[in-house]
């Protein structure tokens, strides 16, 4: 269980929205890495979060449980880590949607394991979650998370956050 969470970086998207958020740098020092993000896109239509790690496009694999409230499905990619729904601005005004990413031994020598949970915010008939286990295979310490909306498909919104922690363990 861990025994401290470590604020490493915080970002608050201001007025005109950003393409990107990505935390750079991050230390060898911690067990493990926790990515919490709070997000809505400025433009409508269906759209994901794509991320990326030490600027790498490739080793990438995932497997998606995922529902909107009347069905349910599963999806496997190998090309990205990118199946987290971000609220658009066509869901309920003021809704965001809710992202935990956790990314145990981030530092070790090992492909990189990743868990992700997450919920699209909306007060209309659809919003969809989804739970996603996903790999890196790559040995590299993790020093860099790049995310971004899946294929430049808008940008975040105004007060979209994004924290990154590290984790120790006792």
């Amino acid at each position: 269980m861990p025994d401290t969470f470590i604020k490493i970086a915080s970002v608050t998207v201001g007025s005109g929205g950003a393409s990107s958020i990505d935390f750079t740098s991050i230390p060898s020092t911690y067990t493990d890495l926790l990515v919490k993000v709070s997000g809505r896109k400025t433009s409508t239509g269906g759209s994901n979060l794509q991320m990326q790690f030490n600027g790498s496009t490739s080793g990438y694999s995932q497997r998606v449980l995922l529902g909107n409230g009347s069905t349910a499905a599963s999806y496997s990619d190998t090309s990205e880590i990118g199946f987290m729904y971000v609220t658009t601005s066509s869901d309920t005004s003021n809704t965001f949607s809710s992202t935990d990413i956790y990314i145990p031994n981030y530092a070790g020598s090992n492909n990189k394991s990743v868990s992700i949970d997450n919920v699209q915010e909306n007060n209309g008939t659809t919003a969809n979650a989804a739970l996603t286990a996903a790999l890196w295979s790559n040995s590299a310490a993790i020093n860099r998370v790049y995310l971004q909306i899946a294929n430049g498909a808008g940008t975040f919104a105004q007060y979209s956050t994004a924290t990154l922690y590290g984790i120790k363990n006792s």
